[in-house]
């Protein structure tokens, strides 16, 4: 069992933290706890490899430190797929994420839902929805209790904007978002001031009620963009994103959850350690109001 944070919301990393002194994940939930932070997003982005005993050394290991698990799953995931052959292959990937997340204590499994192939998106979305409700019950029938979180995408022929994930959330028990807020942004051009933040978790309350605000996952990062949405991420201090906005909604709505924080080299550490820290100060202020 990971201990409670004293935060609300807990911050880590998506994949080891650059500053990690040896190679591996084992090490990388040891040096989180170094670093004062709660959260390890575990990157699995080109393929699930991992025995399942290393998943009970990976699970045993987060307990020990008090660090939370998330997965982020093969990239190379999508619900929409257009051949049989690379349908099962998308499936395989999924599925192979959550069996061996569950095993490594992970809660939450986060993947790219998929492409519109230049579909109507309603049809995209019931394809997907068919699908998900597929790979669900597989797991459910096995015993895997986790939470599948289909991500915000950061280009718009990419299935996964925000009212897709959360329609996708509402619609099958077992599925909840993963709100990157940076390709939120890259994406619309919009989502980038208080009240579009506050807009954001509205929406999600609408959706999914309390509960939604009190179990969410959400990944944060400077981002570079153009009218096709993301090009690639950047350091918080080379972005427009206003992320002490949205760290005051965060609190304002107070939001509980996680917090994976995706920057390039070198600002990888450096970047989630001021997120965190800039969230602390804030709701220090905001308690002795």
């Amino acid at each position: 069992m990971i201990p409670e944070s004293p935060d609300p919301v807990r911050f880590g990393t998506v994949g080891s933290p650059r500053t990690t002194p040896k190679p591996g994940t084992l090490a990388a939930i040891e040096h989180i706890r170094v670093l004062s932070m709660d959260h390890l997003e575990i990157a699995w982005v080109q393929s699930v490899r991992v025995s399942d005993q290393t998943c009970t050394e990976i699970k045993a290991a987060a307990e020990q430190y008090g660090v939370s698990l998330s997965i982020h799953a093969p990239y190379y995931i999508n619900l929409n797929s257009q051949t049989a052959d690379l349908m099962q292959k998308s499936d395989e990937r999924l599925l192979a994420a959550a069996r061996k997340g569950f095993l490594a204590g992970a809660r939450d499994i986060v993947f790219h839902p998929g492409s519109y192939h230049k579909q109507p998106p309603d049809q995209v979305y019931e394809q997907a929805k068919e699908k998900l409700l597929e790979l669900r019950g597989i797991l459910d029938d096995e015993g895997v209790n986790v939470i599948l979180r289909p991500e915000t995408m950061g280009k718009g022929a990419m299935f996964g904007s925000l009212d897709e994930v959360l329609q996708l959330s509402r619609d099958i028990p077992g599925v909840m978002p993963c709100i990157d807020f940076a390709h939120l942004h890259a994406r619309t051009g919009a989502f980038n001031s208080y009240d579009e933040f506050a807009a954001i978790f509205r929406a999600v309350d609408d959706h999914l009620g309390r509960a939604g605000l009190d179990n969410l996952h959400g990944h944060m990062s400077g981002i570079a963009y153009n009218k096709q949405g993301e090009r690639h991420h950047l350091p918080l201090n080379e972005a427009d994103l206003q992320y002490r906005d949205l760290l005051q909604a965060l609190i304002d709505f107070d939001v509980k959850g996680t917090i994976a924080v995706e920057a390039p080299d070198p600002f990888h550490v450096a970047d989630a350690l001021t997120l965190q820290a800039t969230y602390r100060r804030l709701r220090e202020r905001r308690l002795g109001e």
